[in-house]
């Protein structure tokens, strides 16, 4: 086996709780003075970000927010945060919220020193000048945003679904903060764990996957399957919340560092077409996905299945890549996952064009350990609708 990869992320990591006190004090080591808050506006109103912004103040950090954002932003809104951020001089952007708010945090942060507007970036390496330094708080455990290069964008006008994708959107920063999640609801929680089990899994499948993201993704996978369960159900186990934060960090460097695949390609149209959140249309994909996937690399779904649960002694091969189907759905039905894309209330005779558009997204498609053709896709599609 000869293995090629190259990597990079995030400059600095901080984990633990109460982590989230120390934005204040990672800004002056920055020499920030001026910054710019992208909050999501239910983190805001619920005061959760309150811990993060008691000492700028006495630091001596002005700060200006913007948190009219959507679920699932338009390039229109990190245009206008953008703007703010440019007017007041900002030297760095924090995004403190779920996927969609460090998304908007990231691309606001490149557009400050960057011309044109988000559609212009749009696609792999456009973005040419680095931003100003962004420091990422999540308040969920799912997307990984806050060590990812990707920002991703809704154009509803005209069913667009697509990420601002390069090097240069690294954050400077991610402060992960168990105690930010803890009033996550139960079915947050569950969405957006089943989207960090579908970025592990996928990274691990991928056909980019190599040893570092295997290590990554595979500590995710097993911190899933010990945490997601009972972070749903009692939001106040701190234990759990840390288990899933740490896994959804773990699958997020995965996901940079090995691709994802076709649950992915897939998601987008869900997303672009009836606007269903992302975390939500891979946690319904996944396992119809991985189904279609696993006799490309039973081994690896073997070695999935034995991290997910303990399985009885004496399965071969192929009844352990099976098993790992079954875990998956199991633990969805257990956090409260619908089964089916009916559930989610999408049309079945839109399956043509949501496949169409899903083998537009180039790179996952092009990662999937199976080869996949528009047919396939709809054929797994379809099979979501049973």
């Amino acid at each position: 086996m000869s293995w090629r990869f190259s990597l990079e992320g995030v400059r600095r990591t901080v984990f633990g709780q109460g982590s989230a006190a120390q934005l204040a004090s990672e800004l002056a080591l920055l020499g920030a003075t001026r910054v710019l808050l992208v909050i999501d506006p239910g983190v805001a109103q619920a005061g959760i970000a309150a811990p993060a912004l008691e000492g700028l103040a006495q630091a001596k950090i002005a700060s200006w927010t913007y948190s009219d954002l959507t679920r699932e932003p338009e390039p229109a809104e990190a245009d206008a945060a953008a703007a703010l951020g440019r007017q007041e001089q900002v030297q760095a952007v924090v995004g403190i919220g779920g996927g969609s708010a460090l998304d908007l945090a990231k691309a606001a942060a490149m557009l400050i020193t960057n011309p044109g507007a988000a559609v212009d970036y749009v696609g792999l390496d456009l973005v040419k000048q680095p931003g100003v330094p962004c420091l990422c708080l999540p308040t969920t455990a799912g997307t990984g945003s806050e060590v990812t290069f990707t920002a991703v964008f809704t154009r509803r006008s005209d069913h667009f679904k697509g990420g601002i994708n390069g090097r240069l959107l690294y954050p400077h920063a991610a402060i992960l903060d168990p105690l930010l999640t803890v009033s996550c609801p139960p079915y947050i929680t569950a969405i957006t764990g089943m989207d960090a089990l579908t970025h592990a899994m996928e990274a691990y499948t991928s056909t980019q996957a190599h040893p570092v993201s295997d290590m990554n993704a595979l500590t995710a996978v097993e911190l899933i399957g010990r945490h997601l369960r009972r972070a749903v159900a009692e939001g106040s186990d701190l234990e759990a919340r840390e288990g899933m934060l740490l896994a959804a960090h773990l699958a997020g460097l995965a996901l940079a560092q090995a691709g994802v695949t076709a649950v992915h390609a897939m998601a987008y149209p869900l997303g672009a077409f009836y606007d269903i959140p992302h975390g939500e249309a891979n946690a319904v994909l996944l396992p119809y996905v991985l189904r279609h996937n696993r006799e490309a690399c039973p081994e690896r779904f073997a070695v999935m299945a034995h991290l997910l649960a303990d399985l009885p002694a004496g399965l071969d091969l192929a009844q352990s890549a099976a098993a790992c189907v079954e875990q998956v759905r199991a633990l969805s039905a257990a956090v409260g996952i619908p089964t089916s894309l009916r559930q989610l209330k999408v049309p079945e005779d839109s399956v043509p064009a949501m496949a169409a558009k899903a083998m537009t997204v180039a790179r996952p498609i092009a990662n999937n350990p199976r080869q996949v053709s528009a047919a396939d896709l709809e054929a797994i599609y379809r099979e979501a609708f049973a």
